[in-house]
């Protein structure tokens, strides 16, 4: 495929569907319920998500491992039904578990996988991912003998062996400690400038509001939202301001009740307001009105965990945003 035909879309899916059955008398499992998704070329993507929501099943779906129940889903613009062998080249999957025989070394774990994707031993890129991911002194090392981190290293160089235009980390980091962390995520920034599209999954909500240009929130098997990161924070309208007062209260005085203020602290008043409304001159006036001194002042602006846990906590109503 050249530059000129690529897809626009990396990933699509439309109405797709996973239903498990019921077994003992127990009822179907709906993991997903008509999924629509569309994941731009070029992009680094964030699909977050409680656990159950359905991550994995989707993901699992698009690598070849779990058989959908209805609905489409294409890879590279390659439909995963019609062409399942070349779909699952065109994906490279870090999954949550890691699956490494204990007493394969770390270069002859990528040698087999470039092996099992018939690429020729003069085009491997055994030697890059070893000394990228951190891994070049520990190439004839066992598995087994690798920590939880490396292990977690090492499954990222199996997915790339074969350089995918799609790479997907579901909980890549998991277990890798800060410094490592961040080399690996340098390391997803090099691979999308070079044109990989990146779909990752993760609990580090810092790390997807850092990375992606979109993000899209699963929650019990549907998306509930889906739209760039910056437009997802403008959702939650709820910022804080946190004074600090010079003596301790023993309540709210009543000059301050209209804006609701709590007591998070005998010396610390928090107030919740829309950001589009509130006005916190206002706010800081009527605290000196009430006879306050007040020690410092700050303020809140929604995070990405703001936003997540509105939309998981909110009905699937909430909508889909951006569908691409």
């Amino acid at each position: 495929m050249t530059k000129h035909d690529q897809p626009a879309a990396a990933i699509e899916v439309e109405g797709l569907q996973k239903v498990y059955p019921g077994t003992n008398g127990r009822a179907a499992k709906h993991a997903l319920k008509g999924v629509n998704l569309v994941i731009p070329r070029g992009s680094i993507f964030g699909l977050l998500g409680p656990n159950g929501a359905g991550k994995s099943t989707l993901i699992n779906i698009l690598a070849g491992l779990v058989r959908k129940s209805a609905g489409t889903a294409r890879v590279w613009g390659i439909d995963i039904d019609e062409a399942p062998r070349a779909a699952r080249a065109a994906i490279g999957v870090v999954p949550q578990e890691l699956t490494l025989d204990p007493y394969f070394p770390a270069r002859a774990a990528l040698e087999l996988q470039a092996g099992l994707f018939g690429i020729p031993k003069a085009a491997r890129r055994t030697d890059e991912l070893l000394e990228v991911l951190g891994l070049a002194d520990k190439a004839t090392a066992p598995a087994r003998s690798l920590s939880g981190g490396m292990r977690r290293r090492l499954m990222v160089g199996k997915a790339l062996v074969h350089s995918p235009p799609v790479l997907v980390l579901d909980e890549p980091t998991a277990g890798v400690d800060v410094a490592l962390r961040q080399q690996l995520w340098d390391y997803v920034r090099l691979l999308n400038r070079q044109g990989t599209t990146v779909l990752l999954t993760t609990h580090y909500l810092q790390e997807a509001e850092a990375l992606c240009d979109q993000i899209a929130v699963m929650a019990d098997g549907q998306i509930v939202a889906h739209d760039t990161t910056d437009a997802l924070f403008r959702r939650v309208e709820d910022q804080e301001l946190v004074v600090d007062v010079s003596a301790p209260l023993g309540a709210i005085p009543d000059k301050l009740l209209p804006f609701n203020p709590t007591l998070a602290a005998p010396q610390r008043l928090v107030f919740r307001f829309a950001q589009a409304s509130g006005n916190v001159d206002e706010m800081l006036g009527a605290i000196r009105v009430a006879g306050l001194q007040i020690a410092s002042v700050t303020t809140k602006q929604p995070d990405l965990e703001d936003v997540f846990l509105q939309l998981v906590q909110g009905p699937a109503s909430n909508g889909e945003g951006m569908t691409g």
